[in-house]
């Protein structure tokens, strides 16, 4: 089993397999996608050999991320080659559904058993205005045909003051009748959107007061779940969920470990820079990609260090897809 010098364990790989994305989110890449790399993605062979050595350290889940991972057409083999692989119970995908109703059926069949997707509003300009993209009717009814098919649907949105945080009526009433998981997410500074940050940070914590006092009930996370604090109600289908990385104790449940699109191991979202170990992948040799993972995990630090202003190597968030 992983596990760091703190205790922690890690069952969950957050996996890249590219770093491209065609969405312009004014909190991500708001000029876009800027080719700064060789684009040397990871091979189908090679996301099997990481998703194999994982499995045999006591990973469980795996959560295919970009950029935004559709682009490439290979996904659903990528998907299929993790959920064939011994040890793998859940496999996931973040993805910001710009094609979800043609893709949705082939993830499925290839074996994606949980699915998180991008809404930051659901008005159709605002949603607009925020990712570039008039999308959100057919990203819409990709998640109702995710929930036809049994895949366990998140929709992520990003708190930001200026743009959104008035819209937790239209949510709440959104998931009264929709069986998700919507999860608000404080805006995180990186390295390229202090500015953004600044005028657009919102505390998820008025949020967490309000749903207390309305009656929500906080559920006790699994093993893989994320960081997310969920909450339940009576009345309602779905779950809220809260992701507070500014919150005291946030790392204290870290359960996941990142891999690059370049094959590079990060400890952390936040961390100093990628652990290159794609010359063990490369070199189809698990075990010694297991020896240098649990070596590698020793330089794992107790915590993000935001609360510094430290940003690491993630420049934005489609490096490593949150």
């Amino acid at each position: 089993m992983l596990q760091d010098k703190f205790g922690r364990r890690f069952h969950y790989l957050r996996l890249s397999i590219t770093d491209v994305c065609n969405f312009s989110c004014e909190y991500c890449l708001p000029d876009g996608y800027q080719c700064d790399t060789d684009r040397d993605f990871l091979s189908l062979i090679e996301i099997k050999r990481i998703a194999s050595a994982f499995a045999k350290l006591g990973t469980s889940k795996i959560r295919i991320t970009g950029g935004e991972p559709s682009l490439r057409k290979d996904l659903p083999e990528a998907i299929r080659a993790c959920a064939n692989t011994p040890g793998i119970k859940q496999v996931a995908i973040t993805t910001n559904g710009y094609k979800l109703p043609d893709h949705i059926d082939s993830w499925v069949e290839a074996g994606l058993t949980q699915m998180n997707v991008s809404i930051d509003s659901l008005d159709p300009r605002m949603f607009a205005s925020i990712t570039g993209h008039d999308k959100l009717d057919v990203i819409l009814r990709g998640i109702d045909r995710a929930i036809e098919l049994g895949v366990t649907v998140k929709v992520n949105a990003v708190l930001m003051r200026h743009f959104n945080q008035h819209e937790l009526s239209s949510f709440l009433q959104w998931i009264k009748t929709t069986s998700i998981t919507l999860r608000f997410i404080e805006l995180m500074q990186t390295g390229d959107n202090q500015l953004f940050f600044n005028k657009n940070h919102a505390s998820g914590l008025p949020i967490k007061e309000q749903l207390i006092s309305e009656g929500w009930q906080q559920i006790i996370r699994d093993k893989t779940a994320g960081p997310a604090q969920e909450f339940s109600h009576p009345d309602f289908k779905g779950r809220i969920g809260l992701i507070m990385p500014y919150s005291k104790d946030f790392c204290a449940s870290c359960n996941r470990l990142r891999i690059s699109a370049l094959g590079k191991l990060h400890l952390c979202l936040f961390s100093e820079q990628g652990l290159d170990i794609r010359e063990y992948i490369t070199d189809d040799d698990t075990q010694r990609l297991q020896e240098e993972l649990t070596t590698l995990l020793g330089d794992k630090k107790s915590t993000h260090f935001l609360h510094d202003g430290y940003t690491g190597a993630t420049k934005h968030l489609a490096m490593l897809g949150g």
